[in-house]
């Protein structure tokens, strides 16, 4: 039972920094693109992290790299927001 409370905490913290990612990158009005490149990632790679369908994997040195590049300080990644 902890191990499923874990996955489910695990999950919400990945689609949290995900939505916020792209909420900032669209703040900053930049694309896919231009945050991949700024952050020497594939297209691909931040389309995938932004994407709502499929499993989130990226690790915190990802988000840090990601937080630099849309100049923001990584705990704004972590907001939740309503």
């Amino acid at each position: 039972m902890f191990e499923e409370f874990n996955n489910i905490l695990d999950e919400d913290i990945y689609i949290t920094v995900s939505k916020n990612i792209k909420r900032y990158r669209i703040k900053r009005n930049m694309t896919q693109k231009e945050l991949a490149d700024k952050c020497l990632f594939s297209h691909e790679y931040i389309r995938q992290i932004e994407s709502k369908k499929g499993k989130k994997n990226f690790s915190l040195g990802t988000v840090k790299i990601i937080a630099n590049a849309l100049d923001i300080p990584i705990t704004s990644l972590f907001e939740i927001v309503l």
